[in-house]
């Protein structure tokens, strides 16, 4: 028995045990790859580090079941074939290229969004992938695998094809070989025990979208309406991939907009993303009320596609400015008044988004929310207005301006009474009082047309009620204050107690009697270390003035010799020196 195990960076995984079975061969293929793809990487959509992961278990397994292609040098190709199930392991080879292949494709699908011809290298992959899932279901089709291991992989094949049909745009072939998968899986999953039920009936709830589109492709306009009910209660990759169905379905459907109006102005509309986006925003509600995860993860999404088409016209933009003339010109100005309106929709979906994560943290039951968390949302809120009231284009809408000025003061209200509350908590008496009456400030400038009218009445009374209290606290953490500084003023004040005489050094209490049993041990309070800096005085300086009124003697007869000894005419033996050059130093 040999056990082929490597550590291979995160996906050093204990490969299978190699040995002869004596029974029939069990594969349970759904559940392998489930485990493989959330341990490395699918849940977080990093399909580059899955095939990796799926190429280096390739490699260990030929190498454990010696089943290596050559070597370095040579090449020489060796499939698995019915004479080597003798062990399950064979069988995970030819699923592990269809996983590489397929982890490939999809990869180059995300690629695609940016680089339109990769789609022809993800045909390619996608080709493959089916090709090395039918190899795996003729394998299994051999009487050394049980019935469970022969329906898993028919299941594996149906919905590997069903997806290479619907990248084809094949709605009718994609839908059923994926309508066949789902009833392959729907009996597996009534046979398993309970703990691999969850793994088959989230594989059919996959499934669940793509047949929905192939069904709205083919001709039924019903299962439109069915993508927007699933749309709003997915989750993870098969919500990416409810957004990626819906966009081709208003595509298909001729669902674009060619002129938006905004604040009265006609905005033309050229770009199908612009206008695919457009469509989106109109389907969205405008009030969503219930402040659940979904309903915020669904705008969450939707801020994102409009980032995308913001960046869309930004970049045309860009390329209009590159080249001259006046139609260019006119054309770059409607295109900055489309990416205002585009970013007011940002903004706005921003803050209903905050809106709803601020009603999610009030109701949550389970964890007490802090001040402090409501301060930060509520920043959040004040800057998107702020950047809202200074897009270009609406600077001169007075009623815009007006009413962005009259949500700014609504909000802000709702974030001095919170900082109010925080300031309390931090027994900050004096500060809270004077953010409780700006709050109530706040309150009483708010236009009756804003909204949350309910909440600001119900804020304005909680900061009346509150003042009072905080004054009535702020009073006393005064008087609190002004008895420790009489006690603290040193050996002349009057001590009220020998409690506060007690937590003074000895040196500044001793005509005070009080009974301390520290001052017997090592941790007696004597004196202050280190002693507190008092003012000493300085050393004096010494300037000389004197000299100024000092009278020097006369040095000009020391001066008149030494000028005369230099006058003296030169001698000879100079005369000398100087006419041959020798003797001279």
């Amino acid at each position: 028995m040999v056990v082929a195990t490597e550590t291979d960076g995160v996906d050093a995984v204990e490969e299978p045990v190699v040995s002869k079975v004596t029974g029939l061969i069990t594969l349970e293929i759904l559940k392998i790859i489930s485990d493989s793809q959330q341990q490395h990487g699918l849940r977080h959509s990093d399909f580059q580090r899955y095939r990796g992961y799926c190429t280096r278990r390739i490699r260990r397994l030929r190498k454990s079941l010696r089943l290596t292609q050559g070597d370095k040098r040579h090449y020489k190709r060796r499939d698995v074939i019915e004479a080597h199930l003798i062990d399950e392991s064979y069988l995970y080879i030819p699923l592990m290229l269809a996983e590489r292949a397929w982890g490939y494709a999809m990869q180059l699908r995300q690629e695609s969004n940016t680089e339109p011809r990769k789609r022809f290298h993800l045909i390619s992959k996608m080709k493959k992938a089916v090709a090395y899932a039918e190899d795996l279901e003729s394998l299994c089709q051999s009487e050394a695998c049980d019935a469970r291991s022969k329906l898993e992989a028919q299941a594996y094949l149906s919905w590997l094809k069903g997806t290479f049909y619907f990248e084809l745009k094949a709605y009718k072939e994609a839908m059923d070989n994926l309508q066949q998968a789902k009833v392959v899986y729907e009996k597996l999953s009534a046979l398993v025990d309970e703990n691999d039920q969850a793994v088959y009936k989230g594989k059919c709830e996959d499934l669940v979208p793509s047949l929905r589109y192939c069904s709205y492709s083919i001709g039924d306009d019903s299962a439109i309406s069915d993508l927007k009910s699933l749309q709003g209660a997915a989750q993870g990759d098969m919500l990416d991939t409810l957004d990626r169905l819906m966009v081709d379905a208003r595509l298909k459907a001729g669902g674009t907009k060619k002129e938006v109006s905004w604040r009265g102005k006609p905005i033309p509309v050229s770009i199908a993303s612009v206008s695919s986006f457009l469509v989106a925003e109109e389907e969205m509600p405008q009030a969503i009320e219930e402040p659940t995860q979904a309903n915020i993860d669904q705008i969450e999404r939707h801020i994102i596609n409009c980032k995308d088409a913001i960046a869309s016209v930004r970049d045309e933009i860009n390329a209009l400015k590159s080249k001259a003339g006046s139609s260019e010109a006119a054309s770059v100005k409607s295109l900055q008044l489309l990416m205002s309106y585009l970013t007011h929709i940002r903004l706005s979906r921003s803050n209903q988004r905050t809106l709803l994560m601020i009603a999610k943290l009030s109701e949550d039951e389970n964890k007490k929310a802090k001040p402090q968390d409501f301060i930060r949302l509520y920043e959040l809120i004040l800057q998107n207005l702020t950047e809202m009231q200074n897009l270009p284009g609406v600077e001169d809408d007075e009623d815009y301006q007006s009413t962005l000025e009259s949500s700014t003061a609504a909000y802000k209200a709702f974030r001095c009474y919170y900082i109010a509350e925080a300031l309390m908590a931090a027994k900050k008496f004096r500060e809270a009082l004077a953010l409780y009456q700006k709050a109530a400030t706040y309150c009483t400038s708010v236009k009756a047309s804003t909204g949350h009218l309910e909440q600001l009445k119900e804020i304005r009374i909680k900061s009346d009620s509150a003042k009072s209290s905080c004054l009535a606290r702020a009073i006393l953490q005064e008087a609190d204050e002004s008895k420790s500084q009489g006690a603290a003023g040193g050996p002349l004040a009057p001590f009220e107690s020998k409690k506060v005489a007690s937590k003074l050094p000895l040196i500044d209490c001793l005509d005070v009697y009080s009974e301390d049993p520290k001052l017997a041990t090592k941790s007696a309070s004597i004196v202050r270390l280190p002693p507190d800096m008092r003012p000493i005085p300085a050393k004096p300086l010494y300037f000389d003035v004197a000299m100024n009124h000092l009278t020097l003697p006369s040095v000009d007869s020391i001066l008149d010799s030494s000028k005369r000894a230099k006058a003296g005419g030169p001698s000879l033996t100079g005369f000398v020196k100087g006419l041959w050059g020798w003797g001279g130093k």
